[in-house]
């Protein structure tokens, strides 16, 4: 953890920081490797702190090696105050889209020194993932590639979307998840146009096509892959769209690799899918980052002019969606690596008929 706190302390050199004030979760998790609910950090350039309450001072010792605990009393931001005075220091950094209005203004108020709001420092460190994050990303994805495959024996006509999506979220936790992604999207017949379609009530019925995007927590990690496929025959206009968007997925997959913008792997899929005439149903981007949150940089999109590195984690997820008739989605979790890039999840894309 300290190699990472050694990272934003070199960002924080480069930008006339002397602390940083970190709330985030996310970010807490990254640096800290605290799991718990409440509790901040004070990094400097020398020193690491880390404040929370009695209920959380036994954890954070055991999970913030090289930190110094610090136990609140009272305001936990008192304990910032406290050592912002201690530490001598000229100004704090603090992520601004995690400080509210109400807490900015107690800081502004009792801080010895400047504030100096900050916006994506921390979070792209997080882009780049270490040999760990790898690991336990690949896990996530080994979960939900299980949990596909035993939903296809599951399924059948009469089931509910939520049934299928409650039967998904179970087993992805009895392999070891903490929990689900985001909740499991389950969208079928006509609800497959809709690209988050959260599962329904609706009842699974022959000649259905059947989205399903899900994904799980592993320690702390995400995975997240959409696979769609038929129960019975599907109509001749759906097989069409699925081999339309499976060959955009796969081209972004033959494509992606370091030195590559988001914009550049985004008109791949865009273009192959525009030149069967179905650009305009296909409105959401062609991926995103995922790591510690299920959307984190970098993007795949017209507007992520960003270039990849070895160890950005991203999706692959193209679609066409069709009101009245039904939609297609294929998402994969891609490692960009040296030579190319590393697919994580490994589940069938061939169309399935059940």
């Amino acid at each position: 953890m300290m190699m990472r706190v050694n990272k934003l302390r070199e960002q924080m050199k480069k930008n006339n920081l002397s602390g940083f004030l970190i709330t985030s979760p996310y970010n807490l998790r990254y640096l800290t490797n605290f799991t718990g609910t409440t509790g901040l950090a004070v990094i400097t350039l020398e020193k690491a702190f880390f404040i929370t309450d009695f209920r959380y001072t036994e954890q954070a010792a055991a999970q913030a090696q090289g930190f110094e605990i610090i136990k609140n009393e009272g305001p936990i931001f008192d304990e910032v105050v406290a050592l912002a005075e201690k530490e001598q220091l000229e100004n704090l950094a603090f992520e601004e889209t995690y400080v509210s209005f109400a807490e900015y203004s107690l800081l502004e108020e009792i801080t010895p020194c400047d504030l100096i709001p900050v916006a994506g420092m921390i979070e792209e460190l997080r882009e780049i993932k270490d040999e760990e994050e790898i690991a336990i990303i690949e896990k996530a994805c080994s979960i939900a590639d299980a949990a596909f495959k035993n939903i296809l024996t599951l399924i059948k006509p009469g089931m509910t979307e939520i049934e299928i999506a409650n039967q998904m979220d179970f087993y992805m936790r009895s392999l070891g998840a903490s929990g689900v992604s985001f909740d499991t999207i389950v969208a079928s017949g006509v609800r497959s146009a809709m690209p988050h379609g959260v599962a329904s009530e609706k009842i699974i019925e022959k000649g259905d096509l059947i989205t399903l995007d899900f994904g799980c927590y592993y320690q702390g990690y995400v995975s997240d892959m959409t696979r769609t496929f038929a129960i019975g025959e599907p109509e001749s206009k759906l097989k069409e769209i699925y081999q339309i968007v499976l060959e955009a997925q796969l081209k972004v997959i033959d494509a992606a690799k370091p030195g590559m913008t988001g914009i550049q792997l985004d008109k791949i899929a865009r273009d192959h899918i525009s030149s069967y005439g179905y650009g305009t149903a296909f409105g959401h981007s062609t991926g995103h980052g995922i790591g510690l949150e299920i959307h984190e940089g970098p993007n795949v999109s017209f507007r992520a002019d960003k270039q990849f590195v070895p160890g950005n984690v991203i999706t692959d997820e193209p679609g066409i969606y069709l009101p009245g008739l039904g939609g297609v989605r294929i998402e994969d979790d891609l490692l960009i690596t040296a030579e190319g890039n590393r697919v994580l999840t490994h589940s069938p894309k061939e169309l399935i008929i059940l």
